[in-house]
């Protein structure tokens, strides 16, 4: 093992070691707001729509209540962590499982999959502000929250650290790992000397002088042990300035790190993906082959890694080179036995390329496996289902009808959406013209288009999950 997954196993136990210390601390976090704000809108919209027609009474109460009752469940409603399980202590959500007969807590030790999304949520200069939102899944219960704060890094700290790495994925092991107060990594890369943002801008082409030192170092000799040292430091702190949008900085302590260090195939990987990003920020084509230029590079020099292989798979699969992918998980396998996360990416790769029977044996495989519960049993009902899907042409028929129309009800939505806010113009012109056709004509339309897009809404969360395995058709 290389220094620096020792520094982030280190880290790790560290961090679990601090997460059982507080185990007995209640840490929360507040729901994303969407799905309140939509209400909010929609009570505001259906008042007026009652106003206008002149039912004052009813327009007014529904204003009012909607106005002060969304806002109070919206605070109120929290995903709370106690040290063992999940709970959502929203008012909407329990009676919602009460009625269905589904649970609000989960386990800990029931989490099956985390994943976790970045969305560049605003530019300015080199800084990317990123939006994170992780969601926890198990036991057909799933639980999300978005970044925004303190919160988040406490949610994130307190509970990833005590999740078997497997459950996680390549973005949420980065954040488990990376992921600090801005203030803080702001103020370690001026300990380092790192430049700001603003003074790196003017020079884009780092890159290029990165590769060429990274030559020079290695014809010359190997790197000591003070140097590999001072490039860990340095590779640490540029996951954490990437992961907290600071591209610019990261970019050039990932510089720094290679000049000391050019030989490391982490660094290169973690490297090639702040560059990757970085080009995405920019739209540029030209970095980006750069980027994949040294996650070839990262690739040979960790051949005989099989969890850098592995990991390597999943960064391929999401940048959607499948080929490669599929080359990393299997030369992960080869490299060393076969393991959980290089066995699971096969099966994902099978699935994109409907080659079912190739899933179940995967999955099959990756059930052998799984060193926890959670994580075998959620291989076991992966197996199943596509085992079923396999064996029963109803049941495929079935699935398949299912997802056709999921897609197609997001398409509806959309249009739905489009042809409400082409009604309101219409509205608005109607009641300045004191034209009661056009604005009758105008709310028609907008009313019309929002109640199709809540049945829509409705039904695409119902057809969200899938068809039980053990389901039967009745003749």
């Amino acid at each position: 093992m290389n220094d620096i997954a020792a520094a982030k196993t280190a880290n790790v136990t560290a961090q679990k070691t601090s997460v059982v210390a507080d185990s007995n601390k209640i840490t929360g976090i507040r729901v994303s707001p969407n799905g309140y704000f939509a209400a909010l809108l929609l009570s505001a919209f259906f008042s007026a729509f009652l106003i206008y027609l002149e039912i004052d009474w009813a327009g007014l109460l529904l204003f009012v209540a909607g106005w002060t009752l969304f806002p109070v469940l919206l605070w109120n409603d929290r995903i709370v962590f106690d040290g063992k399980r999940l709970t959502r202590t929203g008012f909407l959500p329990r009676v919602w499982a009460w009625f269905n007969n589904f649970r609000y807590r989960l386990k800990l030790s029931d989490i099956e999959q985390v994943e976790t999304q970045s969305l560049r949520a605003l530019k300015r200069g080199g800084n990317v502000f990123y939006r994170y939102r992780t969601s926890l899944q198990g036991k057909n219960l799933k639980f999300a929250f978005a970044s925004g704060g303190e919160d988040y890094r406490q949610m994130v700290q307190r509970i990833f650290p005590l999740l078997p790495e497997n459950a996680l994925d390549n973005r949420s092991i980065e954040v488990r790992d990376y992921l600090l107060d801005p203030k803080e990594i702001l103020m370690k890369a001026e300990f380092a000397k790192i430049p700001s943002a603003d003074v790196l801008e003017s020079s884009l082409n780092n890159t290029k002088t990165a590769k060429k030192n990274r030559h020079i170092k290695s014809d010359n000799k190997e790197s000591g042990d003070e140097e590999v040292e001072k490039a860990d430091y340095l590779h640490r702190l540029a996951n954490e300035l990437r992961l907290s949008g600071y591209l610019l900085q990261a970019l050039e302590s990932f510089r720094r790190a290679l000049v000391l260090n050019p030989k490391d195939a982490w660094l290169i990987f973690d490297f090639a993906r702040c560059l990757h990003s970085f080009a995405g920020s920019e739209h540029n084509k030209n970095l980006e082959r750069k980027a994949f230029a040294a996650l070839r590079i990262a690739e040979k020099r960790g051949r005989a890694d099989g969890d850098f292989l592995a990991r390597l798979g999943e960064c391929y699969f999401q940048y959607g080179e499948w080929e490669r992918a599929r080359q990393a998980f299997k030369k992960a396998a080869e490299a060393a036995d076969e393991s959980f996360r290089s066995v699971r990416g096969l099966a994902e790769i099978a699935l994109r390329e409907g080659k079912i029977a190739h899933v179940i044996h995967h999955f099959s495989t990756a059930n052998r496996l799984a060193e926890t519960s959670a994580l075998r049993r959620w291989t076991q009902n992966e197996s199943e289902y596509f085992s079923r899907l396999n064996a029963d042409e109803d049941y495929m028929e079935m699935e398949i009808s299912r997802v056709n129309l999921v897609e197609n009800f997001d398409g509806l939505k959309k249009t739905a959406l489009r042809i409400a806010l082409f009604g309101f113009p219409a509205i608005i012109f109607g009641l300045i013209a004191e034209d009661n056709l056009i604005a009758n004509l105008g709310w028609a339309i907008s009313a019309a288009a929002i109640l199709v897009w809540t049945g829509l809404f409705a039904s695409q969360n119902l057809l969200s999950s899938r068809i039980p395995v053990d389901f039967e058709e009745e003749d």
